[in-house]
């Protein structure tokens, strides 16, 4: 059994990586019902008990008539976690909250001035200021693993210790741990964010992925602010069938489901952390046909600059406490290739796939994977010398709540539109020198830094530009070396 381990940095990082935690024990529970330290958790955990069985306390049910679940306090678990923030806030309060137990406190970072929105405060300063520190912790949480496999980076883009901080901890990794897989989930910040120079940080930081991660999830927070008001909609209508449970995060405090102006950070970040319960669920549980994780980079990324994968998550709830009438196998299958059930606001159908995973839950047969390969292939566009390439993944334990569930994880040149939209409003302001003078004060921080990092975002668009222009027709492979014969 290998193990993982999650590196949330800034505060959405860290408020996504407190809602997978919180799932993944709700996941365990339900699944390991007599508390005792198996394998499945260990991937994610470590026990620091010297007894074997687990001290699962605070067990309550599930509102409703559903099956009872265990939640709550697991005294003897520690997750496999580094938590980083220069405001200490977000941190605290996880510390205040039910999961305090869970993480170890000799693994924390925090700071109090935070890196004021700005990428070179939170990479230049608080990277250097935090080096040796960080590092020192990424071991010691090394140490405890048997065999490590992948660090999950959670970050945004938008923000000064997401986007600055995050990527400086990514190199990092790549310098003190060059074979572990790094896996990161990035959350980009949409045209109305309140951070004026979030483009700038959302470019500069795009720059690092490019270079130091092996498998990026970019996640827009548009395309989840549609999907938390689509459910929104479909509980108000009562297309649901059911009830929302009281002290569900899609419901206030009096149990009544929230209007659609509410901001609901706690719904979208929940999207999240179920995205990535499912990516590791073949990491954590039995299945016919596991997918190591590794496995992802191997058939998806055929070029190495080209690792950023379009998520699709079906079904879409923010919570196991919505019930949700479950969805026809077929239909789970058509909805991950629909634009609704995107992560990011694109179209894969008509874009160009290099490559596809599908990552099924519950109780499926590959047969049942076979046929809607087979059902889909048609309407979608592979690239010439890659029709077959589709990668599959069962896993035998579903969702809390849920009877099957799938993730879809696309190699498609769609994420263009996201990484022009990006370009434009990096322009938009780089071109009046608007807040530079913010960055060009920190030391260590140039002109050149922000040249450079446009002009590798250029790079980028331009490479799926080429993809694009291959579509049905014949394509001009990227030049390689050549070798003598």
């Amino acid at each position: 059994m290998t193990q993982s381990v999650v590196v949330q940095v800034g505060q959405c990082g860290n408020q996504v990586g407190c809602r997978f935690w919180d799932l993944a024990l709700r996941e365990h529970a339900a699944v390991n019902k007599k508390g005792i330290y198996d394998e499945a958790l260990s991937s994610f955990f470590r026990n620091v008990d010297t007894s074997s069985k687990l001290g699962m306390l605070l067990f309550f049910r599930s509102a409703g008539d559903g099956p009872d679940i265990y939640k709550g306090k697991i005294c003897s678990l520690k997750a496999r976690a580094l938590l980083i923030d220069m405001e200490e806030g977000v941190v605290n309060e996880i510390l205040q909250g039910p999961l305090r137990d869970v993480f170890d406190s000799k693994q924390l970072i925090t700071d109090v001035s935070g890196s004021g929105n700005n990428w070179a405060v939170g990479y230049k300063v608080y990277g250097c200021q935090y080096r040796e520190n960080i590092v020192e912790k990424l071991r010691k949480t090394a140490e405890h693993c048997d065999c490590l496999q992948c660090f999950f980076i959670i970050h945004s883009m938008g923000g000064g210790t997401g986007s600055g901080l995050g990527t400086f901890v990514l190199n990092l990794l790549e310098d003190e741990f060059p074979e572990v897989y790094r896996f990161v989930t990035s959350v980009y910040p949409s045209g109305e964010d309140d951070v004026i120079t979030s483009p700038y940080n959302s470019v500069l930081a795009m720059k690092e992925l490019n270079e130091h991660a092996d498998c990026v999830l970019p996640i827009e927070n548009e395309s989840l602010f549609d999907i938390v008001n689509k459910i929104h909609q479909m509980i108000n209508s009562g297309k649901l069938g059911s009830t929302v449970k009281p002290n569900s995060l899609v419901t206030s405090s009096a149990g009544t489901a929230k209007t659609v102006q509410e901001k609901p950070f706690d719904a979208m970040n929940n999207i999240i952390a179920n995205l990535l319960l499912n990516l590791t669920s073949s990491a954590r549980f039995e299945g016919s046909l596991n997918m190591d994780l590794n496995e992802i980079s191997m058939n998806l990324v055929p070029f190495p600059r080209l690792h950023y994968l379009v998520s699709s998550l079906t079904p879409l709830y923010t919570l196991a406490d919505v019930n949700i009438p479950s969805r026809r196998l077929d239909q789970m299958f058509s909805d991950a290739f629909s634009r609704d059930h995107q992560l990011i606001r694109a179209d894969p159908k008509h874009s160009l796939y290099l490559a596809c995973a599908l990552l099924v839950r519950g109780n499926v047969q590959v047969s049942d994977l076979r046929r809607n390969i087979e059902r889909l292939k048609p309407s979608l566009h592979f690239i010439s010398w890659n029709q077959e390439g589709w990668k599959t993944s069962l896993c035998s334990v579903p969702p809390v709540g849920h009877s099957h569930s799938l993730l879809a994880l696309a190699n498609n040149t769609c994420v263009k539109p996201t990484f022009m939209e990006l370009k434009d409003r990096f322009m938009k302001l780089y071109k009046k020198k608007a807040h530079l003078h913010h960055y060009l004060q920190v030391d260590g921080m140039e002109q050149g830094c922000f040249s450079e990092a446009i002009s590798s975002l250029s790079d980028l668009i331009e490479e799926y530009n080429e993809l694009d222009a291959s579509k049905g027709g014949l394509r001009t492979d990227p030049s390689r070396l050549k070798i003598a014969v």
